[in-house]
Parts: structure tokens; C-alpha cells; sequence
């Protein structure tokens, strides 16, 4: 005779296992034969939940409305290094312009690309809509408030009569004196129905009940906030469970609401207190590590990156952050271990596949270069991954001289994605070598207004230009340069040539 396990446990059981769509469905089955069994609804709850949860600490995309509708604004010209808006000039020993690419809003590309890292803060609307950069993970989305949307429409999914909670039915003040079952209640509300507003109420009638002393419930409360714009609430909030009960989560919610607020040096600051109750707690370091990053401070936020791997040799972030640092410091036999040591963990990407091809070819392994990059076009999942193969394929092609391949490879660039300013201007340098001057002017005039960021679409117009005597157009365009990349001795050069010209006229 068989005996069957109880189905809570089995329910509870398929929750432990991470089989959330079973776990529900079973939980359905009991609620249908026992409506009011409160481990069934709670545990249902807890499964719809999981199904759809997203980590608040690290996910964090800024959309164009965000970006140009921002009235957190604590200073219009802050000071120097003290702001993520103007992250300043890089006054730290790290590569240049010249040597590095950079975002539109002046930041070196990093080695590990997170929501909103490299879009920055574009100063116009044309420019927020335009792709910043060859990666398409860099075009801001419509709204951050978007992915909360789609999180929301979840709930019409769970079951074909609607959804599992009435909201509006609901009589929170019950709930909220009931502390275990309250907060599975806000983490259903919060997560899988995405209505923020009653899951403000609940937490507030909850911290109440508490009479105040549950940090938890001051949490949540500051993550509603947060997720409202409200980040002066949202801090008192953080800063109030802080006092209670130290926990890094907290640490890293404040952070994101100073770094909302455009205090990266409070949020600098307010991780170094954590590390000071948490030594050596790797989100911490990685946050420090992240804000030196975005604030162009390279040798900096490299020294973190390295506190990170001596906790946790395993860091993806960390080891391909360093990695891309040595190559862009012509170090690439290093950088080429940094990759081996990803591929070893199981990382395998095209991206991975496109470093090691690049770091192969200047660590002149020859051999292997190839080889990588016929990977990475095999795992590329997109044209704009494809587009990036090619193009540095293109460099590869130049490096060996073979000027015929370099072309064709930039033409396929375009063709995978004809937003590829660099492609552009790689192609304009090409034809001007063969003498098709005008073919040249046309191919630059589109990078330069593709990534007005970039500094060497405008420095080869201007010289461009001021060959064929095209004198006006050259010092323009040398000033569009020379803004871009103010230290660049070339175009500084051709500048005071043009000031003489003019000068002799």
C-alpha cells in the first residue's frame, strides 16, 4: 500500500525547490476544499511571489523620464568630483580618451555592463533617445516604471476567475495584527501586485501595531517610498531601522536613495560605516567600487575590485571590471588571464569569446585570436552583438594590414547596426586612405552627429576639412573635438594652425 505525502508538506516541499508554479497550484487545490486554511494562502502568496520577485538593491534602470524630469537636483553646478551628473575629468592616472572609449555622459565603458551604468545623464531629450553607445543595452527604456508595470499584470495571469487577492476587499487593519501573515501580504502586494500605495497602508498599520520597533517594516516602508520618488522619506525611513538594526541590505537601500539624490560621496561615505560593522562584506565593497567607477575615478574603484576578489575569488563583476582596466592599460596578456579565469567559472557569452579575441590579437597570440571571435559570432544572440564582433574584427584586420577585410568587416558592422558611429568613422579613415574625400566628409558627418561624445569623428572632419580648405567647417568642427577630449594635443594643434589662417586673412 502507497502512502501519500500531506499535501502542505509537498506544497512546502515544491516551495524549497524553487517549483513555485506546483507549489501554487497544489495550495489552489487545498484553498478549493478549505478556504480559509491560512498555511495554504500564505504559502500561495509566498510561491506567486517568488515567481516574480526582483531584488530591489541591485536592479535599478533610469529611464528617459527620470533622466529629463529629475527634480532631486541638489546643486545645478556642483563641485567637482562630487556629483554623478559631471563625473569630471579623469585626474587619476587612468587611460585617456584616446585610449579608453567613453560614454555620452563622459564615463570609460565599463567592464561589466549594469542597468544604467552606461547611459548616463543625457543633457538634451535628442540625445536621451539616441543610442550612447554600441552595446543596445544602452538606449534608455520609456520608463523604469515599466518593468513594475509588466511585474503587476502578473496577477490576471494566476487564475483564469482573476486574481488570487482582492485588494480592495481586504481589511488591512486585520492584517497588520497579524505580524507573520502581514508580511507575506506586503511582499504579494509589493512584488507580484505592484500596488505600492496599499502596501504603503499595510506597512504603516504594521509598524504601528509594532509600536515602532520592528526595523523590518521601516524597510519597506522606505522601499515604498523609494519607489515613489520620495527620497527624503525614504531615507529618514533607512536611517531610522539603521539605528534599530544594522543590516547591509539597509546600508545598500540608503546608498541607492543618495545616489537617486546625486550624493555619491554620502553614499561613499555611509559604505564605509558599513564596512566598518561589516568588514569585508563584498556587496559593500562592490558598491564603493561601482560610485568610484561612475565618478571616472579608475585606479580607485580597481583597488576595491581587488578587496572584492580577496573575499570572493568567484566575483564576475570584479574579475571582468580589473580585466577590461589592464587591457585599456596595455596590459592584455593580464586582462587575457581575467577573461581565462571567467571562462574557467563557466561564464560563456560572446561577449567573453570577443575579449579573449581582442586580448589574444595585442597579447600577439595569434593562434587563439580567430578562433575566439568565431565563438563569439556562433553565441551572439543579437545584431547589435554581432555588430561589435565585426567591428572589432575590423581593428584585427587593420592590425595585420589587410585594409580589404578591415572594409568589409566595418560594412558588415553597419550592416548588423547602422547606429555604429565608431564603424562610421573607422570606414570615413578607409576611404580617405583610397581618396574618396567626399565619400569620407559623409561618413564622418554621420558618426560625429551619431555620438557628438566621441571626439575622433570631429577630429578627422576637422582635418578632413581643413585639407581640402573647407577652413569654417574645420574649426568647428576642431572645437566640437576639442570639447569632447579637451587634452588632445592633435586637435589643439589644428586649432591654433586655423587661429593663424584666420589671423593672416
Amino acid at each position: 500500500m502507497r502512502s501519500e505525502m500531506e499535501p502542505l508538506l509537498l506544497a512546502w516541499s515544491y516551495f524549497r525547490r524553487r517549483k513555485f508554479q506546483l507549489c501554487a497550484d497544489l495550495c489552489t487545490q487545498m484553498l478549493e476544499e478549505s478556504p480559509y486554511d491560512q498555511a495554504a494562502w500564505i504559502l500561495k502568496a509566498r510561491a506567486l511571489t517568488e515567481m516574480v520577485y526582483v531584488d530591489e538593491i541591485d536592479v535599478d534602470q533610469e529611464g528617459i523620464a527620470e533622466m529629463m524630469l529629475d527634480e532631486n537636483a541638489i546643486a545645478q553646478v556642483p563641485r567637482p568630483g562630487t556629483s554623478l551628473k559631471l563625473p569630471g575629468t579623469n585626474q587619476t592616472g587612468g587611460p585617456s580618451p584616446a585610449i579608453r572609449p567613453i560614454t555620452q555622459a563622459g564615463r570609460p565603458i565599463t567592464g561589466f555592463l549594469r542597468p544604467g551604468t552606461q547611459s548616463g545623464r543625457p543633457g538634451t531629450m535628442e540625445q536621451a533617445i539616441r543610442t550612447p553607445r554600441t552595446a543596445y543595452t544602452a538606449r534608455p527604456i520609456t520608463s523604469s516604471s515599466g518593468r513594475f508595470v509588466r511585474l503587476g499584470t502578473a496577477s490576471m495571469l494566476t487564475s483564469p476567475d482573476g486574481p488570487f487577492i482582492n485588494l480592495s476587499r481586504l481589511n488591512l487593519t486585520k492584517y497588520a495584527q497579524k505580524p507573520k501573515l502581514a508580511k507575506a501580504l506586503f511582499e504579494y502586494i509589493f512584488h507580484h501586485e505592484n500596488d505600492v500605495k496599499t502596501a504603503l497602508d499595510l506597512a504603516a498599520l504594521s509598524t504601528e501595531h509594532s509600536q515602532y520597533k520592528d526595523w523590518w517594516w521601516k524597510v519597506q516602508i522606505g522601499k515604498c517610498y523609494y519607489r515613489l520618488g520620495m527620497y527624503r522619506e525614504a531615507e529618514k525611513q533607512f536611517k531610522s531601522a539603521l539605528k534599530q538594526q544594522e543590516m547591509v541590505d539597509t546600508f545598500l537601500y540608503l546608498a541607492k536613495v543618495y545616489i537617486s539624490l546625486d550624493q555619491p560621496v554620502t553614499a561613499l561615505n555611509l559604505f564605509k560605516q558599513g564596512l566598518d560593522k561589516f568588514p569585508g562584506e563584498v556587496t559593500l565593497l562592490c558598491g564603493i567600487a561601482r560610485i568610484y567607477e561612475e565618478m571616472n575615478n579608475i585606479s580607485s574603484a580597481a583597488e576595491y575590485y581587488r578587496e572584492v576578489l580577496k573575499q570572493d575569488n568567484t566575483h564576475v563583476e570584479a574579475i571582468a571590471c580589473i580585466g577590461s582596466n589592464h587591457f585599456y592599460s596595455d596590459q592584455p596578456e593580464i586582462a587575457l588571464r581575467f577573461y581565462r579565469r571567467l571562462l574557467q567559472m563557466g561564464v560563456y557569452n560572446c561577449q567573453l569569446f570577443n575579449n579573449l579575441g581582442l586580448c589574444c590579437f595585442y597579447a600577439q597570440q595569434y593562434d587563439m585570436t580567430l578562433t575566439s571571435f568565431e565563438r563569439a559570432l556562433a553565441l551572439a544572440e543579437n545584431e547589435e552583438e554581432a555588430a561589435d564582433i565585426w567591428y572589432n574584427l575590423g581593428h584585427v584586420a587593420v592590425g595585420i594590414g589587410d585594409m580589404n577585410l578591415a572594409h568589409q568587416c566595418f560594412r558588415l558592422t553597419l550592416v548588423n547596426n547602422n547606429h555604429h558611429a565608431e564603424a562610421y568613422n573607422n570606414l570615413a579613415v578607409l576611404e580617405m586612405r583610397k581618396g574618396h574625400v567626399e565619400q569620407a566628409r559623409a561618413l564622418l558627418q554621420t558618426a560625429s552627429s551619431l555620438a557628438p561624445h566621441m571626439y575622433e569623428p570631429h577630429f578627422n572632419f576637422a582635418t578632413v576639412s581643413d585639407k581640402i580648405g573647407d577652413l569654417q567647417r574645420s574649426y568647428v568642427a576642431a572645437q566640437k573635438s576639442e570639447a569632447a577630449f579637451p587634452d588632445h594635443v592633435d586637435t589643439q594643434h589644428l586649432i591654433k594652425q586655423l587661429k593663424q589662417h584666420f589671423a593672416m586673412l
